[in-house]
């Protein structure tokens, strides 16, 4: 990693530090160490592991009844086997060459992990929002991965390569420039620079793209707590109660609940005063183990239904269990640098995105540790298999934009821009690359369609 002429852990207002121009220069010089030309290549080392291998390993410490469940949807497609498989990309990432700039990252950037939330103001924003792998790291690894999902998309769609090859191309274009943007504002303009519904409809070149914007924004203004309510619970004697669907929708035991409960007290308190004392005028009514996602499966996730001062005042708190980052041992070998996963997400999400939920915090039951978030926060999703070839372009751009975004939110984008510059080299490198990483991806999916259909993997088809 590069001595960015800051090791005092960002908390002196004494200490100067490098001024802008010293370090684009800095950047521009890693050129000489790392071409830029070496973000082109992919070929597999001869002792690069089993991923399938891989894949049973990240199963430690989950629920074993809900393996197959991952496992089957992780080989419903290449794509979804990219969306679980960022253990594997961050190994292989670890070996290639880098510049040695470590921003924050998010550790998980493809295409599915970008979306709608509401801001504190309830205002519909869009942005990065999975952090579960943040954690400090190289600003390529996040924009390989970024890009090899965008080609693997567009495969997936049944678009030409030329059509995959010009939609990572946007990518990283659009990445570039706003990084080199940010990288000439002050400190603290990069911070507030945010992407709302409306920027968004701009950023959209293409009528098609427009529509799934508006048709994911609808469903995402639906997707709140009151709304939730007759969707996920069911009257029993009175009262309300999450509804069970086996397996994705499970009743704890009464003691798993009790600890859950005694744990979101604890987790008050790692919330700003004024939202603590809000949420403390709600009352635990059930909580449920729910299953998300496809990476996440396993984990311990689960869904607490909080009532207010009447039955239609609720709110639902997601509780969901945080390991050490798939980041962090390349950066910190076996040791552990956070104390608290959990802590970790919140902090690192609050820090790449522009605007967070003002309900997240964390909390610890056991030896497990969980951050916690809102449920229903109008969360929405752009459907990558429902766009076409140049909607796909539209949105792999909106994407490199908000990627550097974040990035520049931390530390290193004077450094990142030098290193960048104002050519289109970038961006033909890394379409080089995406397009033989995607390869890959599609080779180690079939080994683990293989693997199940062999019998070496328990799968539950989606």
């Amino acid at each position: 990693m590069l001595d960015t002429g800051r090791d005092d852990g960002f908390a002196s207002l004494r200490a100067p530090g490098r001024p802008r121009a010293e370090r684009y220069g800095l950047g521009r010089s890693l050129r000489e160490r790392s071409p830029r030309t070496n973000l082109a290549h992919w070929t597999p080392a001869p002792d690069r592991a089993d991923p399938v291998q891989q894949i049973i390993e990240a199963h430690e410490g989950r629920l074993s009844w809900l393996i197959p469940v991952r496992v089957g949807r992780m080989i419903a497609s290449p794509y979804a086997f990219l969306r679980g498989s960022a253990n594997i990309m961050a190994d292989d990432f670890a070996s290639l060459p880098h510049t040695g700039i470590t921003p924050v990252i998010c550790g998980d950037a493809h295409l599915g992990n970008f979306g709608f939330y509401a801001s504190p103001e309830r205002e519909l924003v869009f942005d990065l929002n999975d952090f579960d792998e943040a954690h400090p790291g190289a600003w390529e690894w996040d924009l390989r991965r970024l890009v090899t999902s965008v080609w693997v998309a567009g495969r997936q769609n049944g678009f030409r390569e030329h059509a995959c090859s010009d939609a990572v191309k946007h990518c990283v274009e659009e990445y570039r420039e706003q990084i080199g943007h940010l990288a000439a504002q002050p400190l603290l303009a990069r911070s507030f620079d945010a992407l709302d519904i409306d920027d968004l409809r701009k950023a959209a070149t293409r009528a098609s793209f427009r529509e799934e914007i508006e048709r994911a924004a609808r469903r995402a203004r639906r997707r709140t707590s009151d709304r939730a309510l007759p969707r996920f619970t069911e009257q029993r004697d009175g009262t309300a109660r999450l509804v069970q669907e086996p397996p994705l929708i499970t009743r704890p035991s009464d003691t798993e609940i009790a600890y859950l409960s005694a744990a979101l007290d604890g987790y008050l308190n790692t919330l700003p005063p004024h939202w603590a004392r809000i949420l403390a005028g709600y009352r635990i009514v059930d909580i449920a183990h729910k299953v998300v996602g496809v990476g996440s499966v396993g984990l311990r996730a689960y869904v607490a239904l909080c009532e207010g001062s009447s039955p239609d005042d609720v709110v639902f708190l997601q509780l969901k269990q945080a390991r050490r980052s798939v980041i962090a041992k390349h950066q910190h070998g076996e040791a552990a640098w956070h104390r608290h996963q959990g802590q970790r997400v919140v902090e690192y999400q609050q820090a790449l995105q522009t605007v967070s939920d003002p309900l997240l915090g964390w909390a610890t039951v056991g030896d497990q540790q969980f951050y916690v978030r809102q449920f229903r926060d109008m969360k929405g999703a752009i459907v990558v298999e429902d766009i076409n070839a140049a909607a796909l372009a539209d949105y792999a751009g909106i994407c490199g934009y908000l990627l550097a975004k974040s990035h520049a939110r931390t530390s290193g984008a004077s450094m990142i821009a030098g290193y960048i510059g104002g050519s289109d080299k970038l961006d033909d490198m890394l379409a080089k690359f995406a397009r033989a990483y995607a390869d890959q991806v599609e080779s180690d999916h079939q080994r683990l369609v293989t693997a199940v259909r062999q019998g070496l993997l328990p799968a539950e088809y989606a």
